[in-house]
């Protein structure tokens, strides 16, 4: 086989701010098994079931000295939290002694999911993992809180989070006496020495803020005087609505996860919405000039938003900058193969605009992206161009289980999976149809009919997890060939123990083949199962054609708007030079286009007849649209831009 070096244009762009380091979403951390799935809230509708997840992230940048500068990031169910020096390679590291859970309400909560529920021996409070954590950097020192709906309200700091060590700072912060006085969902923020709480998570209630206040009599509490804000108003803002692509408007969305953060003399109070379930879970955000509001909608919103493509959701995450003062959003793709509740973690690359506007772009987000060293112009400039080969391709396997056919791991839906007839030694073989430059893999493991017994983890105040993780791992090793005869190694995961769902894999140098294998040489459960082998590079050829005929119609409910193009059809198919895929570019100004919406070319010309509806729009916003075409070479140039009042 050859191998070759870096393209020109990827070697622009590493001049630029960007490394040869690169990441793709859903991120790939050590995601756990950490919730007891109920047996009426579970998709198969078995008892005794479990699947990894990751969800309700928050990201922070800690600058210090040595080993502890670097991006830490928490979440729910994680049985700890993440460790990246480069955003591109985590850790899971596991914490010692004290360690935020999340408390509940007894009767309530024993009533309604009695899965991973422990009770606390000095006090009989209930509690289960840190579900929906608050942090903060201050002086080099991270705080840190889980969500809580009964109990105590704890706050924590470290000194030394590299290494897992916290303590306690405030054993209760006490609950607020309004909405359903839960502190769930909560935010920190601080100006000073002035802190600030936010928090909310209903259908029913609005989000809160206050000041946090220390005395030396009550330690440090939540005051009494508190402020309201952010209901939501699905009637004006299309994408508050719930269902897949906002469709279920009998629903009554949920409001939640409050965060804020300042810039210049701007406040933004990011908030989640509008549910965690279906494919447009994402964050919208409000402005102020204090801390405590009040608080105006942006024009530009959601912030987070990404419906289409593999990864679906970006919603319930938070904003922050990296280490070269570049904006992000962390945020939460839904799965859902076993349950609600099944979901992944993603990491966009934002901005705020020269008008002030927060943002960030799903572009390309589930491809390869590069890790910036430095000050980026545009976040749609960390994307590689390294483009999808493997949708739709031939796959044959070893083995595979009626309605769970090899077939699927090339169709793009998440949800669809192979399962083979075994967990053991068992193979797939993709053919690309034609030799390509393959520069980067992505497995995604599914957890199918999971036995919970045999792989939750015990808490962080229980374990310090070192025989489980000793295992529970899965090992693999990928191939690529021309000839499918001979085969070239570059990738054998085996002298690692991890417990990665969506390991990604770039490749050392960029190599031309036709043929991918991947070998399973181990997992923790019972059944083998995977939802997609995700293959990127470059076909040789030529980009697809500027898309033309573009026709935007604004709805009589103009939450909505329908959006037609002429379909691409200037390539044969099988000849690796055919249409893959649209993105839709929209956004309130011609230079605004910051949402993206991606569907497939087949989708387009199939179910969709050749239109798609947006039903994200807000109700008094102008908006405009453009259309590019991708293929396995690169994408076409951005069509024409129209815009519909």
């Amino acid at each position: 086989m050859n191998t070759f070096s870096m393209s020109a244009v990827a070697l622009s762009l590493l001049s630029g701010g960007v490394s040869a380091g690169t990441y793709i979403n859903p991120m790939d951390v050590e995601y756990q098994y950490a919730e007891v799935i109920e047996q009426r809230m579970a998709y198969p509708g078995v008892a005794g079931l479990n699947a990894r997840m990751g969800a309700d992230p928050v990201m922070v940048h800690l600058d210090a000295e040595g080993e502890q500068r670097g991006y830490y990031l928490f979440g729910t169910h994680n049985r700890g939290y993440y460790y990246s020096a480069d955003m591109v390679s985590w850790e899971h590291i596991v914490p010692q002694g004290d360690w935020p859970v999340s408390y509940f309400n007894e009767k309530s909560e024993r009533e309604r999911n009695s899965g991973g529920i422990r009770t606390e021996a000095d006090t009989g409070y209930i509690y289960k993992d840190m579900i929906a954590p608050a942090a903060a950097v201050k002086d080099g020192q991270i705080y840190l809180m889980a969500s809580s709906r009964g109990g105590k309200p704890e706050l924590f700091v470290s000194e030394d989070a590299r290494s897992g060590q916290w303590r306690m700072l405030e054993q209760d912060l006490g609950f607020p006496n309004v909405g359903d006085k839960h502190l769930w969902d909560p935010a920190l923020y601080h100006e000073g020495d002035q802190w600030y709480i936010f928090w909310g998570s209903s259908h029913l209630h609005p989000l809160y803020g206050a000041k946090l206040n220390e005395t030396q009599k009550n330690g440090i509490k939540v005051d009494r005087f508190l402020r309201s804000f952010v209901h939501l108003y699905p009637d004006q803002h299309g994408w508050e609505r719930m269902g897949w692509d906002h469709r279920a408007e009998e629903r009554r969305p949920y409001g939640e996860g409050p965060e804020l953060i300042k810039d210049g003399d701007t406040y933004y109070l990011t908030y989640a919405a509008p549910g965690t379930d279906n494919n447009v879970y994402g964050d919208g955000v409000y402005t102020a000039k204090s801390p405590l509001g009040p608080f105006v909608y942006q024009e530009h919103n959601p912030v987070s938003y990404k419906p289409g493509g593999y990864v679906h959701g970006a919603g319930h995450g938070n904003t922050f900058r990296d280490e070269h003062g570049n904006v992000w959003r962390s945020g939460t793709s839904w799965l859902g193969v076993n349950w609600v509740f099944e979901r992944r973690l993603v990491m966009l690359p934002g901005a705020i605009d020269a008008d002030g506007q927060l943002y960030s772009t799903s572009r390309f987000a589930d491809f390869p992206q590069y890790a910036p060293t430095g000050e980026y112009q545009d976040p749609t400039e960390l994307f590689t161009g390294w483009m999808l080969l493997s949708y739709q391709k031939p796959v044959s396997a070893s083995s595979e289980v009626e309605g769970h056919e090899a077939a699927r791991l090339s169709d793009e839906e998440p949800r669809s999976y192979w399962l083979a007839q075994s967990n053991g030694d068992e193979h797939i073989v993709m053919d690309l149809q034609g030799e390509k430059t393959v520069r980067a893999i992505q497995l995604n493991y599914t957890d199918h009919l999971v036995d919970a017994e045999k792989l939750t983890p015990l808490m962080p105040r229980e374990s310090d997890l070192k025989d489980y993780k000793a295992r529970v791992y899965s090992h693999y090793r990928v191939s690529l060939s021309s000839d499918g005869e001979e085969w070239t190694v570059v990738a054998d995961n085996s002298a690692i123990q991890e417990n990665r769902a969506n390991p990604y894999i770039q490749l050392d140098e960029p190599v031309e083949a036709r043929f991918v294998k991947f070998e399973n040489l181990h997992v923790p459960t019972e059944h083998l199962a995977l939802s997609a082998i995700r293959v990127f590079g470059n076909a040789p050829g030529k980009a697809p054609k500027t898309p033309k005929g573009l026709k935007v119609e604004r709805q009589g409910d103009r939450r909505n708007a329908v959006v037609s193009w002429t379909p691409q059809s200037d390539a044969k198919q099988g000849s690796g030079q055919e249409t893959v895929g649209y993105n839709i570019r929209f956004g309130h100004a011609k230079d605004k286009l910051y949402h993206t919406y991606q569907i497939w070319h087949d989708e387009f010309v199939g179910e969709l007849e050749g239109k798609k509806e947006i039903r994200s729009l807000n109700l008094h916003s102008g908006y405009c649209f453009a259309i590019e075409a991708f293929n396995e070479t690169g994408v076409s140039k951005l069509g024409k831009v129209r815009c519909a009042d």
